[in-house]
């Protein structure tokens, strides 16, 4: 199929059979081309150990295909069902107390149990089996939003098992971990145990290890069922979906065991930021395959499960599906189709609400089914960027440690910090892993690089001729999470042209002012650093002469380090300043709450705003989702949207 796929979660094993009929017209009244089906079925599937009852879902795929509607069916090994957890009492997951989870609930499994994945695989293989030459299945959709993290003692064999493999003897495990510290040496393999609640702070080594375990176990998990789909069906494709911005599951590794990446977004209605973090997610999902990705999941109004749950307002469903469209999804799907009646997530909003089809809600589905079929030209174009942002997993997981000198540093903050300037300025990035070759691109911005491993790429780059840009705390600690002897910031040192003494964690009532004749005055905040230049030229420095932004010549390019986190306005001028040092195409700066951003050819302009907008769109443009011809300029409401494309003749 063609186009953008639109659709949604489609549960029909929660509804008397007399409601599919209905379904599947209304799906066709709305334009739903695509449904996932079967996502926590395997209760109604294997009803007992063994049995298998695939006739009601015989009739569904059937009847899906009958009204014109493909299937991304589901593998439902997310939710086992409560005869696992009872007869298989080791397959539940232990948390980090040593409690054991009970059933009831989902996702109530361990990853590493060989009992949990032998009845999971069984059921996997005859569902691909009995459905491999079903003319609906257009995609294998894996279990749900993998993060399930354990610390049985199941898991603790896995773990020593993985530990063997990267480490290989006792004694390099004992270097690595550095446990000469605390008298925490081991003699034996057996002593070795997942991170689990202790008296005290418990070994870095130890915890950076594990995330990266449970980050293996979870893609290792998804490549088993993958691997019995490919057996049945090598043709159809493969995904499983992400979960939002999540830490535990290197997004790298995961993606590249995919054949397409898929990702499940929830932005808060009553965040007025909201659609900035959800464009750095969808960059982020179109950068895991440099591709085109799957919207699998969002809300068609409330969700169930904040403290407080409003409603969308009138509008932003259409401005989030095109936002993310335009950011390359090439489907935009939701859960769920029909909001359910009963069960934990009865208020959480589908596109079938409680109220009916005789509703905004709905109302608003069924015009957002038009829309897509009007950008049907768009799908499979690229988003062409100059810009790229760095996000390392390894250094996603060290660096939000215990026992550093602030607890409040979040990678996901400092890379919102860099991101929301370029989004503000209309530039749309990439996003990279830190070993990326990055020759593509003229600015690389690395909000935070605390976990190097490998600097020649960065080297490489300004070397080169490029631009890069360091955020604070960085070129700290090797990937064993050992600090780098001399000074920060490491192997980062020459590059940057500067060596750190000290790092000052700011309180939240500090605000130091800086000064530079690049970038103004203006206040720092949440951190800087006691630094020593050298070869770096200072841009700006706080009032007592402390350096914060500086910038070193390397090569045929530059590297400019931020000491500290500048205040808002003043990250938008230094982030001009650096694309104007790399050379960007100059890109005009949108409206605040408007984002411009070019795929393919088509140009998607958003107004996430409260207010009307206007904008100068030179040239002559028709807009795909009104056909109508646009000249010169275009006003937008609130929520207002437009895929202009040049006219051509």
């Amino acid at each position: 199929m063609s186009g953008i796929r639109y659709g949604g979660d489609y549960n029909p094993e929660q509804w008397p059979e007399e409601v599919w009929a209905e379904d599947v017209a209304l799906m066709r009244r709305a334009g739903v081309t695509t449904v996932t089906v079967g996502v926590f079925s395997w209760a109604r599937l294997e009803p007992r150990p063994g049995e298998r009852d695939f006739g009601w879902l015989d009739r569904v795929l059937d009847l899906l295909h009958a009204g014109g509607i493909e299937v991304f069916l589901a593998t439902p090994t997310a939710s086992p069902p409560p005869w696992l957890g009872h007869r298989f009492p080791e397959t539940l997951p232990v948390d980090f107390d040593g409690h054991r989870l009970a059933y009831g609930s989902r996702n109530q499994f361990c990853p590493s149990s060989p009992v949990y994945r032998e009845h999971a695989l069984a059921l996997v293989a005859d569902l691909a089996r009995r459905y491999a030459d079903h003319p609906a299945l257009a995609l294998w959709h894996v279990g749900n939003e993998l993060g399930q993290v354990c610390h049985c003692d199941v898991t603790a064999a896995h773990f020593r098992h993985w530990l063997r493999a990267r480490h290989g003897t006792l004694e390099e495990l004992n270097d690595a971990w550095h446990t000469a510290f605390w008298s925490q040496r081991y003699g034996a393999w057996d002593e070795v145990i997942p991170p689990r609640r202790a008296p005290y702070l418990i070994n870095p080594g130890q915890r950076l290890d594990f995330a990266r375990f449970c980050s293996d176990a979870l893609v290792e998990s998804f490549r088993a069922e993958r691997d019995v789909l490919r057996r049945f069906t090598p043709d159809v494709p493969v995904t499983t979906n992400f979960m939002g911005l999540q830490r535990t599951v290197d997004g790298w590794a995961l993606a590249g065991e995919e054949d397409v990446v898929s990702h499940d977004w929830y932005p808060d209605p009553d965040d007025p930021e909201s659609h900035v973090l959800s464009a750095l997610g969808f960059d982020l999902m179109r950068s895991l395959k440099r591709g085109p990705w799957l919207l699998m999941e969002q809300a068609a109004s409330a969700v169930n499960w904040r403290r407080r749950n409003p409603p969308k307002p009138a509008g932003q469903l259409r401005a989030q599906s095109v936002q993310a469209v335009a950011r390359g999804a090439d489907a935009v799907c939701f859960f769920q189709w029909r909001a359910s009646r009963g069960g934990a997530e009865k208020f959480h909003s589908g596109m079938v609400p409680h109220a009916g089809p005789d509703s905004r809600v709905f109302r608003e589905v069924e015009a957002l089914g038009a829309d897509l079929a009007a950008l049907a030209p768009v799908a499979g174009a690229p988003v062409v960027a100059e810009v790229a942002v760095v996000l390392d997993w390894e250094n996603w997981w060290a660096v939000e440690l215990d026992a550093h000198p602030s607890g409040d540093l979040d990678l996901l903050d400092r890379v919102r910090d860099c991101y929301r300037p370029l989004f503000e300025l209309g530039v749309t990035p990439d996003f990279v892993p830190a070993s990326a070759d990055l020759s593509a691109y003229r600015l690389v911005v690395v909000p935070n690089l605390y976990l190097v491993r490998d600097p020649e790429p960065l080297r490489s780059f300004v070397a080169g001729g490029g631009t890069l840009v360091v955020g604070f705390f960085s070129g700290v600690v090797d990937e064993r999470d050992q600090v780098f002897p001399g000074g920060y910031p490491g192997p980062l040192r020459e590059l940057l042209g500067l060596r750190v003494e000290e790092v000052v964690p700011l309180r939240p009532d500090e605000a130091p002012v800086c000064s530079s004749e690049a970038l103004g005055e203006f206040t720092a905040g949440f951190w800087r650093e006691d630094l020593v230049v050298e070869g770096a030229e200072v841009v700006a420095a706080l009032d007592d002469g402390t350096p914060v932004v500086l910038r070193h010549r390397h090569g045929a390019g530059a590297a400019w380090y931020v000491a500290t986190r500048p205040a808002a306005d003043a990250a938008v001028r230094l982030f001009g300043r650096l694309l104007a040092d790399a050379g960007a195409t100059p890109v005009p700066r949108p409206p605040r709450g408007v984002e411009v951003v070019r795929r393919g050819e088509v140009l998607f302009l958003v107004n996430h705003g409260a207010g009307e907008v206007s904008l100068d769109v030179p040239g002559a443009h028709v807009d795909l989702l009104t056909g109508g011809a646009v000249s010169g300029s275009v006003t937008l409401g609130r929520f207002g949207v437009a895929a202009l494309v040049p006219q051509s003749g």
